[in-house]
């Protein structure tokens, strides 16, 4: 008798017996991990292929439009020339967690239909179901989620729109959600939309809104709607509102984290996080600001470039905190983005000076990864008509492989998009990501803070809202990579958020596992358990931001590329400012404040001004109070003063 029953294959190559039941998790002959993707199928002959067919005998077909690779581990077929009309797929590649991208082609027996085209990354579940549309779980959502799905359009309509498939954003049916998040099916390019176009698509929604919003919606979809609408303005408002629904929310968090040499074969650990089990539990910035940094260099270089970025973050994030805490007007999030790709760039420019200082040159140039998370306590007037001193707006940004993940009861997402060759090649429309990846040096990173004079950085930066119960992971390379982190999430983030495990015991164990699986490399994680939740409504005690000494930590290496050139830049300026400073010479002074309404120069000025003068009172004091371990750090650096 023959069997029907569906099988997929075990991508591991050397596997004996790759055949496997569908429906099971792991190989049952290697134990590898088996690889359920779904692929979302575009062209003219796909409507006549039925559910339960099998095309190009590897492609199951599972809905209309839904295919399963039953081999997984075997490279699609790719056209030899990139064609036109995939490539706003490839020049999109940061917004992956928002859009689809291009897997390969089947091709078709009939030239007169033409190729099918397959995508990956689609909003489809863990067995094949598409995640509803928006509009099906539109009056279900919150009043937050419901703002918050439209902000999150908004964003994408001007790099849509710069590439013709805004378009895409005014079909229903082709927006999903999964959860917080909006996700696209495949984009579409149709004529030039204007924001009359969308208003017009959002006027139903609107129509059907919470109550609490309703009114601000429609006001904001009638300015869209007029002749002069304009895009800033109304991106203002439907931020202020957003900032409002949220603030209403509880917010707790709790975070922890460590790091870890690693395998019994590695002699250092190159990795630095913040927090550690080292830290202060009454440091001013926690739980606010967490932090993973994976030096590069050698012992010599990435440990000293990844704890001293750390540190030098940490006081540049407490003097940008300190400069929210006393504005009476919301900061917009393109100001607040511009402030942190500031901070970067003075980090950045240190590290390099040191390189330059020290001769170093190509891969013996130190430099560091970095992600990091910045919970931003913007104080909000809520709807409701009373000052909420938390507009849960989180801000995530990454240079370089580190990688950060929101994690719920039900989903894992990958928010971060790594700085590396295949990146590199897909943006730039010269390869699709299944081709780039094997790229003889497709994981080599093309960026890193040190590497290059700060003008040439260029930090992914993204702002979110917490409006549910979730955490969010930061890690280094050594459990980030081989997906360990897609394929652990259950076993390990989940006991978090029922309470059946403390973030410290979640992050041990990630690191036993990542010491276990992948064991290659140092490991940093970094865990904050985010909670909105009623239940956890409990007062917050906000303490006044202070100075805090500074501990030495510990840190890896990777290969660079060549970045683009680019403008000098006042941060750049002001980088090279704090590097001919003579921190000997320097006392601690009080810096006054800057007010967020004045001129955008003279705002980055103020800001870059009082950033310089943290970070060098905070090395002095380092200095002056824990002199030993400053000289320890501080031999790697001719920078530095000498020790009396």
């Amino acid at each position: 008798m023959i069997s029907t029953q569906r099988i997929i294959y075990c991508p591991n190559s050397l596997c004996t017996y790759p055949i496997n039941p569908v429906n099971n998790s792991l190989c049952a002959s290697c134990q590898t991990p088996l690889i359920h993707r779904y692929l979302w199928a575009i062209g003219a002959s796909v409507a006549k292929i039925q559910p339960g067919e099998k095309v190009a005998e590897r492609y199951e077909v599972i809905a209309p439009q839904i295919w399963l690779d039953t081999q997984p581990g075997k490279l699609p077929d790719m056209p030899e020339k990139i064609p036109h009309e995939i490539i706003p797929y490839l020049q999109l590649y940061q917004q992956r967690l928002h859009l689809p991208q291009v897997y390969g082609f089947v091709s078709s027996q009939t030239e007169a239909v033409g190729d099918i085209l397959l995508l990956e990354n689609v909003p489809v579940d863990e067995v094949g179901y598409l995640y509803p549309a928006l509009t099906k779980a539109w009056q279900q959502a919150t009043a937050v989620r419901q703002v918050y799905w439209l902000w999150q359009i908004l964003q994408l309509w001007t790099p849509l729109s710069e590439l013709g498939v805004a378009s895409s954003l005014l079909k229903p049916d082709n927006l999903r959600v999964q959860g917080w998040c909006v996700r696209l099916l495949q984009l579409q390019q149709s004529g030039k939309p204007s924001l009359k176009h969308l208003g017009e698509c959002w006027q139903p929604l609107v129509v059907t809104a919470k109550t609490k919003v309703s009114e601000g919606l429609q006001k904001i979809v009638q300015q869209m709607c007029s002749p002069l609408a304009d895009l800033k303005t109304i991106a203002g408002e439907l931020n202020a509102l957003l900032l409002a629904t949220a603030a209403e929310l509880p917010l707790i968090l709790k975070v922890a984290g460590a790091t870890d040499k690693g395998s019994e074969g590695l002699m250092h650990n190159e990795d630095s996080c913040y927090p550690n089990s080292n830290d202060a539990i009454d440091d001013s910035l926690l739980p606010r600001v967490t932090i993973v940094c994976d030096g590069i260099g050698g012992h010599a270089g990435g440990e000293v470039a990844s704890q001293l970025t750390v540190q030098s973050v940490k006081l540049q994030i407490r003097a940008l905190l300190q400069e929210i805490a006393q504005q009476t007007e919301i900061i917009t999030p393109d100001l607040l983005q511009q402030q942190l790709e500031a901070s970067l760039r003075v980090v950045n420019n240190v590290i390099c000076n040191c390189n330059n200082e020290q001769k170093r040159v190509g891969t013996q140039r130190m430099a560091t990864t970095i992600v990091m998370a910045v919970q931003v306590p913007q104080c909000v007037q809520t709807l409701g008509g009373w000052k909420s001193e938390n507009a849960h707006e989180l801000y995530l940004v990454n240079v370089g492989d580190s990688r950060a993940y929101w994690i719920t009861r039900d989903y894992c997402q990958l928010l971060t998009v790594d700085d590396d060759v295949t990146t590199r090649e897909v943006r730039h429309a010269r390869s699709i990501y299944r081709q780039a990846l094997q790229h003889p040096d497709a994981t080599a990173l093309t960026q890193a803070l040190g590497t290059k004079d700060g003008e040439f950085l260029s930090p992914f930066i993204q702002r979110f809202i917490l409006d549910e119960d979730g955490i969010l992971l930061l890690c280094s390379d050594g459990l980030g990579d081989n997906h360990l982190v897609e394929q652990s999430w259950r076993d390990y983030a989940a006991p978090v958020l029922t309470g059946k495990l403390s973030p410290e015991e979640a992050v041990s164990s990630w690191i036993k596992l990542a010491n276990q699986k992948n064991g290659h490399d140092n490991v940093s994680v970094v865990l904050t358990h985010c909670r909105v939740s009623p239940d956890y409504l409990v007062p917050i005690n906000h303490k006044k931001l202070q100075m805090e000494t500074i501990e030495e930590k510990q840190v890896e290496i990777v290969p660079e590329e060549q970045l683009p050139h680019a403008e000098e830049s006042e941060s750049a300026k002001s980088s090279q400012v704090l590097l001919e400073l003579d921190i000997s010479a320097i006392t601690p002074t009080s810096v006054s404040t800057q007010h967020w309404h004045k001129p955008l120069v003279v705002l980055l000025g103020g800001l870059l001004a009082l950033l310089v003068g943290g970070t060098v009172g905070g090395l002095f004091a380092w200095w002056q109070l824990q002199p030993q371990t400053f000289q320890q750090m501080c031999k790697q650096f001719p920078l530095c003063p000498p020790r009396r």
